[in-house]
């Protein structure tokens, strides 16, 4: 099931990004002042062509070389001051905007460790991965260049409008007229132009989940013959992404062409009524020239405007889908005053618990209660989807329960912070998760700053030191993308070593040793037994030869626990317990 996406309004998403500009408001002032200078010295030059043409064709005498030479140095100091200013816009500017694009991925993955299960569950790791990405990319062009453009087009407007009224306000508000109708005309377009680039950051998306999907199953892929089926689905959203970018680009003409358009539409309303205004004597030529050189400015700078249309939807969308992960709701968090868990015995007891999962509402548990002392060694085992590994998965709250208590030395757990739980609690699960890096550090993740002594004793009770040291390069060998250079045994002792190392008072192990051959499982079991002493212990077992000297078992159903036993005595009962054994040993 995939979540629902929201949209948001431009205003919205404009609100959300611009508390990120706190931190740099006086990068953002200094830019908008430079940007104020190179427009300021761009505005000048029409006027001192226009003062030269006028005075060379009214009063020549007037227009000596001192004149000139007094005009050329101004321009010159001012284009001196342009090209420093441009320096710190185009440097400090786009900087800035790397760091707000920093902030806004450093504050996305943040809030992406504290989301649930149930998110990921049903969010693809490749959308997710575009988002804090290429999507955040667009963030930094957009950050800098979205106040300054616009700063930049409201002086200009201004100061040409306020500099051409004063020579003929009637042709002026000819030559405005038209400004509205472009806006207008452009901001719908724009809109659609946001849609289609949202939909194309989508399917992109879906691309990499594809891509990557594939290329991690490609084993898998390859056993069963299924390349040109992989083909053929990677075409079809290769072809998807095809068409929703032609239809982005569709659009991206119609915004050119149309302000294209415009701009033809203004130097021809400039060409006639105002070689009409100069016949009739109505403006000098000199006036004539800086109108056409000052409309040539404000439809260079609409033109700036457009092609930035293109890179301010990119950052919008960029925005839009940052702040759809931080609105994801964190669903498992610390209650106001919770207390840390510290050295707990590891009684642990359900008490009226009822779950089921939030996204499907798949109920698991109904009134479930269940007490397990400290340092008994509990054994779950029941048919597939009975809720086992939902169990032990509520206990250091991956997921919260709907009703009932689950209590840890007598105290709710939800009263402890999450953090002080979960360091109490080792897992040791069937589907291994090795860390790209060397064995020395995949160990090293069961505790912070631990010593090499201590993550080479771990090993060692891990039974991992004899093979870690056969390795190539030893503990510094790489594993691989999720450990693939290792054997499943080898996998998994590293995994209980990692728990070793942090030496939690409680332990689940769920389904540890199903996957292994019958030598590694026998390697790993001596590794788990040595790792269960003195510990409270929750075993999730299909293999029941592996969990007969547990204190006691318990047969979990949709039914809920409906025995509960010594080996022997569950055995004896002939039930549930008593036909999975029959059945496992007829298998053999």
């Amino acid at each position: 099931m995939q979540r629902e996406v929201r949209t948001y309004k431009a205003g919205e998403l404009l609100r959300r990004f611009l508390p990120y500009y706190k931190k740099y408001l006086h990068i953002v002032a200094m830019d908008l002042f430079c940007a104020g200078l190179t427009t300021i010295c761009e505005l000048v030059l029409p006027m001192i062509i226009r003062f030269i043409t006028n005075a060379g064709m009214n009063d020549l005498a007037s227009l000596t070389v001192s004149v000139i030479l007094r005009l050329g140095a101004l321009y010159l100091c001012l284009r001196i001051v342009d090209t420093m200013a441009n320096f710190y816009m185009a440097y400090t500017g786009h900087v800035m905007g790397t760091r707000i694009e920093t902030d806004m991925r450093r504050d996305a993955y943040s809030h992406l460790q504290k989301l649930s299960d149930t998110y990921y569950n049903n969010t693809k790791v490749g959308q997710i991965m575009g988002r804090i990405t290429n999507d955040l990319f667009d963030v930094t062009e957009f950050s800098h260049h979205c106040p300054e453009e616009f700063f930049i087009a409201g002086i200009k407007a201004v100061i040409s409008f306020i500099i051409l009224a004063r020579i003929s306000l009637a042709l002026t508000l000819i030559l405005f007229a038209v400004v509205p109708v472009m806006a207008v005309t452009c901001t719908v377009i724009n809109l659609r132009m946001r849609e289609a680039f949202r939909r194309q950051r989508v399917q992109i998306g879906e691309l990499n989940s594809r891509i990557e999907d594939s290329l991690l199953g490609q084993k898998v892929v390859k056993a069963f013959t299924n390349e040109e089926k992989e083909k053929e689905k990677f075409e079809k959203d290769n072809v998807k992404f095809f068409d929703l970018k032609r239809q982005t680009y569709k659009f991206m003409a119609f915004f050119q062409t149309t302000t294209r358009a415009f701009d033809g539409l203004m130097y021809l309303v400039l060409l006639t009524a105002g070689g009409i205004f100069m016949v009739k004597g109505k403006i000098m030529p000199g006036d004539l020239v800086a109108y056409v050189m000052y409309v040539s400015t404000l439809i260079a700078t609409i033109r700036r405007i457009i092609e930035f249309a293109e890179q301010f939807q990119r950052g919008m969308t960029g925005i839009e889908r940052f702040v759809q992960i931080m609105d994801s709701d964190i669903e498992i968090f610390d209650e106001p005053n919770a207390i840390p868990c510290k050295d707990p015995k590891g009684n642990i007891e359900f008490r009226n618990v009822s779950f089921e999962y939030p996204d499907d509402h798949n109920v698991v548990f109904k009134d479930l209660n269940l007490n397990i002392h400290e340092g008994e060694k509990i054994a779950i085992v029941g048919p597939s989807g009975g809720g086992k590994t939902t169990l032990c998965n509520l206990i250091p709250r991956f997921y919260d329960i709907d009703q009932g208590e689950i209590l840890l030395d007598g105290q709710n757990i939800r009263h402890y912070t999450l953090k002080s739980l979960r360091q109490n609690i080792g897992m040791v699960q069937q589907d291994v998760y090795l860390f790209s890096g060397t064995v020395y550090e995949n160990i090293a993740y069961g505790k912070e700053n631990a010593t090499r002594e201590e993550i080479v004793n771990a090993a060692v009770r891990a039974g991992a030191h004899e093979f870690i040291t056969a390795l190539k390069d030893g503990y510094d060998t790489y594993v691989g993308e999720r450990g693939v250079k290792l054997s499943g045994g080898q996998k998994q002792r590293i995994s209980i070593a990692r728990v070793f190392l942090k030496n939690p008072p409680i332990l689940i192990m769920d389904e540890a040793t199903s996957a292994l051959d019958n030598e590694s499982e026998f390697q790993v079991a001596k590794s788990l037994e040595a790792l269960a002493k003195g510990r409270t212990t929750i075993t999730i077992a299909h293999r029941l030869s592996s969990i007969r000297n547990s204190d006691r078992i318990l047969v979990l159903t949709e039914d809920g626990i409906v025995e509960e036993g010594t080996h022997d005595s569950l055995l004896a009962l002939g039930g549930i317990y008593h036909k999975f054994y029959v059945t496992a040993n007829e298998l053999k």
